[in-house]
């Protein structure tokens, strides 16, 4: 007999209930040591402080001549002073000559600058002479020097805690004298896709059977945000999705697909009635209302019930499963910052929904966004996601989208998003 429905009876929530139910049960995982190149996409647990300056001595920012500023007064094309040459300068070396009055030294980018000097011509504006200079224009005092700790000073901050490690945070701390950093363990992810009718990407497509893209898709999306993420498929046969559940139990997360809906043989909601560690909700949300979450026992793994059309699955994993994984790795901003774009074409919405609507979103004098399949949303439309580059964020209320309407955007994969606050408006 098909398991008796609940979800008939539940009151629809609104995204924000559902969401801060999963943020208040999901932990803040341990934290671990990791080496600069392995922590790429990490998530930083302890700020970070510069060991040694940046830069960590005075040095030139031309190849040239280190000088004493009083020695150039009054050089001109029609009046150059001639300096001696009294050292050479490479790159690397931790030389520091003297310089008296009428001397120079011959120096290189990156070089540090003599103690006497404090100024540095460009070889450009000289005769370029390796025992005589001779220099045709006064430049001013300091020029061209990259002063000892400018960037930062050593114990300035380098880096906040919660931060998404980028190329670029990596490279200023290894300025900074930084070889390693305390990182939030990655979280175990298991996806398991279920249902009878799905068939592995590549494999025949029968009549009633289809391609289980869910499995690629949620498990890759785990992965971009940080998870090490693992695909698994269970049927809808007696026994296969505990087994599967069996079979990922070390896991900090499970993300099932399919089956939290309101049909007769959804074999997550069968598998879970009555019991009250998992929860079954609508969420007003389009696409993607049907909704479950809670742990598997007292002690186990989180579990998120998506819905199984891909477009419904691709979006409550922006809105729900995103934001938790970020909080498991102690991330300081859990949301994307939403944009305002410009509506470029009119859309429906669904009424007392928010709609959660795949876009492209193009930046030219202004960020302009138009849906991502022609004709606007479908949860079944997973052929259309390919086109999305993003996705905009319609309020309950808001009847419909006009052509010209100002709409909020978060753009896939901007860190910018995540990182810095607003800098630019459409």
């Amino acid at each position: 007999m098909p398991p008796r429905s609940v979800n008939s009876i539940c009151p629809v929530i609104t995204v924000a209930e559902h969401l801060n139910r999963i943020l208040a049960m999901v932990p803040v995982l341990e934290v671990e040591k990791a080496g600069l190149p392995e922590a790429r996409g990490r998530f930083l647990a302890s700020p970070v402080t510069a060991a040694i300056p940046v830069p960590p001595w005075t040095n030139s920012a031309m190849d040239g001549y280190a000088v004493r500023f009083d020695d150039l007064a009054g050089a001109s094309q029609q009046s150059p002073v001639t300096l001696r040459v009294v050292g050479d300068l490479p790159a690397g070396t931790g030389e520091d000559p003297a310089i008296g009055p009428g001397e120079a030294v011959r120096i290189m980018t990156g070089a540090p600058v003599p103690a006497a000097a404090d100024t540095v011509i460009p070889q450009e504006m000289t005769d370029g002479g390796l025992e005589e200079v001779r220099i045709e224009e006064q430049l001013p005092r300091g020029r061209h020097i990259r002063r000892e700790g400018e960037d930062r000073a050593q114990g300035d901050q380098v880096s906040p805690a919660g931060i998404e490690l980028s190329p670029e945070s990596l490279a200023a701390m290894a300025s900074a004298g930084i070889g390693e950093v305390i990182v939030a363990r990655r979280p175990r992810v298991a996806v398991i896709s279920t249902g009878d009718e799905l068939v592995a990407p590549g494999e025949p497509v029968l009549r009633g059977r289809i391609p289980d893209s869910n499995g690629l898709l949620v498990t890759m999306l785990a992965a971009d945000a940080g998870a090490l993420a693992e695909a698994d498929h269970a049927g809808d046969g007696p026994g296969q999705l505990e087994a599967a559940l069996g079979r990922n139990g070390g896991c900090d997360a499970l993300v099932l697909t399919g089956g939290v809906s309101v049909g007769a043989f959804d074999p997550v909601k069968a598998l879970f009635e009555g019991d009250e560690s998992v929860r079954f909700d609508r969420v007003a949300m389009q696409p993607g209302k049907p909704q479950a979450f809670g742990r598997l026992g007292e002690s186990g793994p989180l579990v998120f019930g998506l819905p199984g059309n891909p477009v419904s699955a691709w979006v409550s994993f922006q809105m729900f499963v995103r934001p938790a994984l970020r909080k498991m790795q102690g991330a300081a901003r859990l949301f994307p910052e939403a944009v305002p774009a410009r509506a470029t074409e009119d859309w429906k919405t669904p009424q007392g929904r928010m709609q959660v609507i795949p876009v492209r979103i193009s930046d030219e004098n202004e960020r302009k966004v138009l849906p991502a399949a022609t004709g606007g949303s479908g949860s079944h439309l997973i052929a259309s996601l390919a086109a999305a580059d993003g996705y905009a964020l319609v309020e309950p209320e808001v009847e419909k989208i006009k052509a010209g309407d100002l709409v909020p955007t978060v753009r896939l994969r901007d860190p910018e998003q995540f990182n810095h606050p607003q800098r630019r408006q459409p």
